[in-house]
């Protein structure tokens, strides 16, 4: 209980910080930029690019429209949780796909020679540029009186991001168990399948719990630029692009959009926590170390 309230209180705190950090060089800084040796790479601290925090949130409670009852909270909430039941089938899918790879690679040490390159190789492609390819295919994709949701797409790319570091560390995971457990196993005459539920699985938990951490990031990151790329309306990445044309008259709704942002990563990220919680709870803490 005291580890959880200091880990709590330590994201307030680090939270202040950047609020301190946010406000400080906005005190301090150039209004219109400066160089470094040459390079222009100090930000401005003007209102219209950089304004204080709390305009931000007190942005949150603006009508949205000049003209409706919705306050820019409600809807940023609205986008957050939109985006987020799509990173979620995203996850779901990237785990179960990456955990799927993994077992097939264990099994065929051939497969793992023939495989795994690619699996590298695949996490090199711009996701900027696969989004609207995704959206393409999916878009002509009909089976009987199913027709490809648009949302799919951004699932499908979220997936895409997440399976990787499931499979990586599943893989490493499933193989962890020593020489003398797989032999008293084989002594057993227990089966592979037996040996990987009973043995394997269980040795990998260590390894699998931080790859779900990368891959929920990784989901709510795909989800959000496969948004931006195709333009998916009712999420939280539709919304940044549309409060990034309001930039010059209402700068603040650009940072009320990445609030929503970064709220919908927390989720995922808390989601992660439970799971966490679950699989490690009983185990000693050699094992979970």
């Amino acid at each position: 209980m005291i580890h959880r309230l200091r880990r709590a209180a330590m994201f307030v705190v680090a939270m202040l910080l950047v609020v301190a950090l946010w406000e400080g060089y906005k005190a301090i800084g150039p209004a219109k930029g400066g160089d470094v040796l040459g390079f222009g790479i100090l930000p401005r601290t003007n209102d219209q690019v950089m304004p204080h925090v709390w305009s931000m949130v007190t942005g949150l409670f603006d009508p949205a429209q000049r003209q409706g009852d919705q306050t820019v909270l409600s809807v940023v909430l609205g986008g957050a949780w939109y985006s987020f039941r799509i990173a979620l089938v995203g996850f779901a899918g990237g785990v179960a796909g990456g955990m799927a790879i993994a077992v097939v690679l264990t099994r065929f040490r051939l497969a793992e020679r023939a495989i795994l390159p690619y699996l590298v190789i695949s996490q090199t492609v711009p996701l900027i540029a696969l989004a609207p390819l995704v959206a393409g295919w999916g878009g002509k994709l009909q089976i009987g009186d199913w027709v490809w949701p648009k949302w799919m797409s951004a699932a499908v790319l979220g997936a895409f991001l997440a399976f990787f570091p499931v499979a990586v560390g599943t893989l490493r995971g499933l193989k962890s168990p020593n020489a003398a457990s797989l032999e008293l196993m084989d002594s057993l005459a227990a089966s592979w399948w037996r040996t990987l539920v009973k043995l394997r699985f269980p040795s990998a938990v260590p390894y699998i719990v931080p790859a779900l951490k990368l891959g929920g990031a990784g989901a709510v990151v795909g989800v959000v630029v496969a948004e931006i790329s195709t333009g998916l309306k009712g999420g939280i990445g539709r919304l940044i692009i549309e409060y990034s044309r309001q930039a010059t008259s209402e700068p603040t709704k650009v940072f009320t959009s990445i609030f929503g942002a970064a709220l919908l990563g927390l989720t995922m990220a808390a989601i992660v926590a439970c799971i966490d919680l679950a699989l490690m709870r009983n185990r000693p803490k050699e094992s979970a170390s």
